[in-house]
């Protein structure tokens, strides 16, 4: 059984969002989708909305001053928690955002006709529809990576795939739908030894696994601050900082130039040159308190403690003859399955009877959906504040469930 957890105690004070207006305890296994939020994190950002605003960059008065010292010092905390520098990190809107910055101008400056880039089956929709935008733009072609019998990407098949004319590689660190860890490490070295770029999309394992860019040596990495803890619309672009400096801005405006005249702008360095007007100030503070959260409660134990839940429900459904697991059996915080005769949302709406909250659909990865055979899928997925009576009472409403349509 998993073992406590210290962050979960006190769950009302702790985690105000894990019950319910009549004060009943809501089993929330939707963290794959979005995080529910400390009050740490929560108190960041109301101070940072109250009490301590004011614009950042621009003002000469104090509060500015210390008001553009706290966001930097979130850029270097967001930074530090994947093993980054602050000077390569540009604060986004998500990751989809970033995903999209490096696709419109790193993409749009390097990738040609005849050039390919190389993605996988289990891709969620933001590391495809980038890609494919930039297709019709320049004329590269796509190619699809094959994933394992268990579900994971297959890098001896990438390995056989990939050729010198291969530009980039973008690749899911962690599966949004099944869970599977990519060996990346291997990916990197891959990629890297038919000079090709690597892309990694940690979403998914930000907030689950111990992260270091610089020892893994990949280009570019995204992730979004919801899906560690921290307030939607901000996420963040790492990315090496010899090619950020070569990167040409994707968007114009106030804060990202050095000189304007009407005949001629000056860009400012990386990464400000990124985050054109006026940036998600108070986003960017709460995501600093998620990453001091997530850094103070550590990776490696958080990746066990989910690690142990995991492998908690797929026995507990594995038990079960109507339900189809789908995914390895060591994936990363994540259970996704279906259940023989019902529908994904079906059984969403009776769990939601039974304070359970899960995902039902297709998660975004409408081509691995198809890969599987299937519509969609139902998932339920774990966070910090996660344990046993969360697995125990999605397996009891899985059980009304099949009595229901039995």
């Amino acid at each position: 059984m998993p073992t406590p957890n210290p962050s979960r105690k006190r769950e009302g004070d702790q985690w105000p969002g894990l019950v319910n207006k009549d004060g009943q305890r809501w089993h929330y296994l939707d963290t794959a989708a979005t995080a529910q939020k400390p009050q740490v994190v929560i108190d960041a950002m109301a101070r940072a909305m109250g009490a301590d605003y004011a614009t950042v960059h621009r003002g000469v008065y104090t509060r500015s001053a210390e008001m553009t010292l706290a966001y930097e010092t979130a850029r270097r905390k967001v930074a530090a928690l994947i093993g980054g520098r602050e000077e390569e990190l540009v604060f986004t809107r998500g990751a989809t955002e970033a995903i999209n910055l490096v696709a419109q101008s790193w993409g749009v400056a390097n990738l040609k006709p005849g050039d390919r880039v190389l993605l996988s089956q289990l891709e969620h929709h933001s590391n495809i529809v980038p890609w494919q935008l930039i297709r019709d733009r320049t004329g590269l072609e796509i190619d699809i990576c094959p994933i394992t019998e268990d579900g994971r990407i297959d890098l001896d098949a990438a390995e056989r795939m990939l050729t010198p004319a291969h530009k980039l590689v973008a690749f899911a660190h962690v599966s949004n739908v099944l869970g599977s860890v990519l060996d990346a490490p291997r990916a990197v070295r891959l990629a890297h030894d038919v000079g090709a770029k690597i892309l990694l999309d940690g979403c998914q394992s930000a907030a689950r696994l111990p992260v270091d860019v610089a020892a893994l040596g990949c280009d570019f990495y995204v992730f979004s601050a919801h899906k560690l803890y921290g307030p939607t619309g901000i996420g963040a672009l790492w990315a090496k900082a010899e090619i950020l400096s070569v990167m040409a801005p994707w968007q114009g405006g106030g804060s990202m130039i050095d000189r304007v005249t009407f005949a001629e702008t000056t860009w400012a360095p990386a990464p400000q040159r990124f985050e054109a007007g006026t940036p998600a100030i108070v986003e960017a503070i709460a995501f600093g308190a998620a990453a001091d959260f997530l850094a103070a409660n550590g990776l490696a134990e958080i990746h066990a403690h989910e690690a142990r839940l995991v492998a908690l429900a797929r026995a507990e459904l594995g038990r079960l003859n109507a339900v189809r697991l789908f995914g390895p059996a060591d994936s990363a915080g994540i259970v996704s399955f279906a259940l023989e005769g019902v529908h994904p949302h079906d059984l969403g709406t009776i769990l939601d009877e039974e304070n359970v909250a899960i995902r039902a659909g297709h998660h975004c990865a409408q081509p691995l959906m198809e890969h599987l055979g299937v519509p969609a899928t139902a998932r339920a997925s774990f966070g910090i504040y996660s344990d046993e009576s969360d697995v125990a009472a999605l397996v009891r409403g899985i059980e009304r469930t099949l009595r229901i349509f039995g």
